[in-house]
């Protein structure tokens, strides 16, 4: 568990390039929905950036993955992870494969068999996000062992990082080889799964959503996204959406079902959780409504504007595990009914205000605007519930905890805030000298400690923390929200 809550911090930094490419197509197709760029320089410009970053996500992931678990975040890990993708592209696409199967390139069935390599084994697809992941891992592997190791002086040159593009290079030659055999098990078991859920139409749309968010607290829910998201099997609900007219054009994408594993998310981020905020806020006691409105005002603005959900969702994930359920099974609703009304619309990051906007002129949404009225459904639906949960199970949510729990530091604004915050978060740590390696995510400080007993719980959680994770005896993840990297700055500067 550790190792994937690893894998699954390394993966942030590929992930935040997705944002990036949505803003450029979106604003593309703003400013020319007709065309798609044809009839619009800036657009065509701003639509072929968005799409360079969408067609290269494998890339991106094998840099960013050996990057993000180098132990020291250095370039060289990224070097090696982008040379371990290339020498498995070069050895595994499918006119070398037929090369090593000793194909006649003059055979009548030639191009039967060059299809059979191509779709059924899976060949044509060896460049995804799976593979650059794996990369990744071993750019990351072979920049951990010898960055630091001294070759003879007459091969110094060579010595230390620079040894490590090398070394991957010829360990991905064994992994290439490995997968050469285990690829198509893996890709027919990849599609059988994938077709599987397809043909379960709305419903399998809704056990997407509703296992998306119950896998979040052990951030497993990458390896899902990966599968229906991205373009591991051909799915790609996202790149497909993003590339817009021309995943259009090749058949791709299909108005009215590409964006069916996205479009049930925005009616939830950005009216259904800020409603769960809303209720909880009128269950809070009145002494602690104050110091409630401050945590979850924050989490349902960062849900509703940006699709973060974690600051909200960790308020009361172990505070009250019911009710997390009840959202996951609300979530798989919401994509279910969307998916039945053929309502669709993608984001690049999230399923936030921001993204909705961007996606309202690509040309694959289809009815966007019944989002928006499953929203105000979503609304109610969440207050509703919520304060029958709360008040029928007198459930402890942000404001009702028992009255010995400590009040959340109300700190100063700008950076003094998050200096207090820092301060409180390696107190409750049990101090500098127990912590011995700390990190931080999308939104959590990612923590190793020594003595797991001098860890005081309740004192992190008075830093205006959403949560708490212990993966294991030794492993502290604290929820502090999107801008946990200024909280991480300061503890840095105070270790």
């Amino acid at each position: 568990m550790k190792n994937l809550q690893k894998l699954g911090k390394a993966l942030m930094q590929p992930v935040a390039v997705l944002p990036i490419a949505a803003l450029l197509v979106g604003i593309g197709y703003w400013i020319d929905p007709v065309g798609w760029g044809g009839s619009n320089k800036l657009a065509a410009i701003l639509i072929k950036s968005g799409t360079a970053i969408l067609d290269n996500i494998p890339i991106i992931f094998a840099a960013g993955v050996a990057y993000g678990l180098s132990k020291d975040n250095n370039g060289a890990a990224a070097l090696a992870g982008l040379v371990s993708f290339l020498v498995l592209k070069q050895i595994l696409n499918p006119g070398t494969v037929a090369m090593l199967k000793g194909l006649d390139a003059n055979a009548a069935d030639y191009a039967d068999q060059m299809k059979y390599i191509s779709n059924e084994l899976g060949f044509a697809k060896i460049e995804n996000a799976l593979t650059g992941i794996l990369s990744g891992l071993v750019g990351a592997l072979s920049y951990n062992k010898f960055y630091d190791k001294k070759l003879p002086d007459a091969l110094a040159f060579f010595s230390g990082r620079r040894m490590t593009p090398i070394i991957a290079s010829f360990i991905m030659i064994f992994v290439s080889i490995i997968l050469y055999f285990v690829w198509p098990v893996v890709f027919a078991g990849l599609v059988k799964f994938g077709n599987w859920m397809i043909g379960l139409g709305a419903l399998g749309a809704g056990l997407f959503g509703f296992f998306n968010r119950l896998l979040i607290p052990f951030g497993l829910h990458h390896a899902l996204n990966s599968v229906f998201w991205l373009d591991t099997i051909g799915i790609g609900d996202i790149t497909n959406f993003l590339s817009g007219a021309q995943a259009l054009e090749a058949g791709t994408a299909v108005k009215g079902v590409t964006g069916m594993y996205q479009a049930g998310f925005f009616p939830i981020m950005m009216f259904g959780l800020p409603a769960a905020a809303l209720a909880m806020y009128t269950c809070a006691k009145p002494e602690k409504k104050k110091e409630a409105m401050g945590v979850l005002l924050a989490g349902a603005i960062a849900s509703f504007a940006t699709g973060v959900t974690e600051p909200l969702e960790f308020s009361f994930m172990f505070l009250a595990p019911v009710l997390y359920l009840v959202h996951s099974i609300l979530t798989g609703i919401s994509l279910a009914v969307a998916t039945l009304l053929k309502s669709t619309a993608g984001f690049g990051f999230s399923a936030g205000v921001v993204d909705f906007i961007l996606s309202l002129k690509n040309p694959v949404a289809n009815k966007p605007w019944l989002l928006m009225l499953m929203g105000l459904v979503a609304f109610v639906i969440y207050f509703v519930v919520f304060r029958l949960f709360i008040k029928g199970m007198n459930l402890k949510t942000p404001g009702r905890e028992d009255d010995t729990a400590e009040k959340v530091t109300t700190a100063k604004s700008g950076n003094d805030k998050f200096r207090k915050q820092a301060e409180i978060i390696i107190a409750g740590l049990g101090g500098i000298e127990n912590i011995a390696s700390f990190d931080y995510c999308t939104t959590r400080i990612r923590a190793t400690v020594n003595d797991p007993t001098k860890v005081n719980d309740a004192q992190i959680k008075s830093s205006g923390a959403s949560g708490l994770i212990k993966p294991d005896a030794k492993s502290i993840q604290v929820v502090v929200g999107p801008q946990v990297q200024f909280v991480y700055d300061e503890m840095v500067k105070m270790a």
